[in-house]
């Protein structure tokens, strides 16, 4: 029996609402069928008040063991650092966060705002935010570079915007059944199973990104296209398996005609771009893309650009809907 508690720090809830439609396994499979015991959840606890502070006291006090600690929203400091903010059963939630954390065999930060801070640690983050172990790309965070948890591990970031429900229970099923260290993670620390691969991996517009063809127009769902030219699509350079674990099972931004806004990446949401152009390519020259994927530099990826479009079939120009 592996003993679990989930904290919300400061965030919208998305990742909770995305981890209770989780169908591989569910919310409930975690608990009946992976020995999953739930110590504590804001959504799902009967728990609250004084039951839930003699609980903590208790995990704090060596006295209930805990094996892994999830933390959903970024950690409030603010103002001035006293975290007062942000208040949990009488203190800052984030001296809270700091004791668990060292208590726990296995931390779990759970979507962009626990894994580097996501929106609310964008400038000029009034609230002081930061995520536990990042802050957007830059590795210290809230609980430093050289965290640990008790099991010899750094925080295992699973990031999203939300993060996809099944990402969460998998990893946690084996974190639970003593699989951890199978998790590989990436220098981001996110496990490697989901993170990769590139977004554009499994994207059905993706033969119109190897011929250079753009959709000239947005929410095009069954248009033809690539949508990485004109409407500012982050799936090239973006780790996800979206468009492999399509979200309810059915469907991913791309597929849909929406522009992959490059949510697991800790420079999400990319407010640095200028006003109105968030969905729209930024260009260097009028016409290179100012990012371009791995593994290239911008002058080759024009020749090859200029190479792909000129030799594209005529199939990949005509402007008509996919039956």
């Amino acid at each position: 029996m592996a003993n679990v508690l989930w904290m919300h720090g400061g965030a919208c809830n998305g990742n909770t609402q995305s981890f209770l439609n989780a169908e591989e396994p569910t919310a409930v499979d975690l608990v009946t069928d992976f020995g999953i015991r739930l110590l504590y959840h804001h959504s799902l606890s009967m728990e609250f008040g004084n039951q839930v502070h003699q609980m903590l006291d208790s995990i704090l006090a060596g006295a209930i063991p805990l094996d892994i600690f999830v933390f959903e929203g970024t950690v409030i400091r603010g103002p001035n650092g006293t975290g007062h903010y942000d208040m949990f059963l009488d203190r800052p939630k984030k001296d809270w966060v700091w004791e668990l954390a060292h208590m726990a065999q296995y931390v779990v930060a759970i979507g962009d705002c626990a894994c580097w801070g996501g929106i609310p640690a964008t400038k000029p983050n009034p609230s002081e935010s930061v995520g536990l172990q990042y802050l957007k790309g830059e590795k210290g965070g809230f609980l430093g570079a050289d965290f640990r948890s008790k099991a010899g591990l750094p925080v295992i970031n699973i990031p999203g915007c939300p993060a996809h429900p099944d990402w969460v229970t998998q990893i946690l099923v084996a974190v639970a059944t003593g699989r951890a260290e199978d998790v590989m993670l990436d220098e981001l620390q996110r496990p490697q199973t989901f993170f990769k691969t590139f977004t554009q991996t499994g994207c059905t517009r993706v033969q119109y990104f190897e011929w250079k063809e753009p959709v000239e127009e947005f929410g095009q769902g069954t248009r033809k296209g690539c949508l990485f030219y004109e409407q500012g699509c982050r799936g090239p350079l973006t780790h996800s398996p979206c468009n492999r674990i399509l979200w309810n099972r059915q469907s991913s931004k791309t597929r849909a005609g929406m522009p992959c806004v490059g949510c697991t990446e800790p420079q999400f949401p990319f407010f640095d771009l200028a006003p109105g152009t968030v969905f729209k390519t930024q260009k260097v020259l009028g016409a290179i893309p100012k990012e371009v994927p791995q593994g290239t530099d911008p002058l080759s990826y024009s020749v090859h650009a200029a190479v792909a479009r000129a030799a594209a079939p005529k199939w990949a120009k005509e402007d008509m809907f996919v039956p």
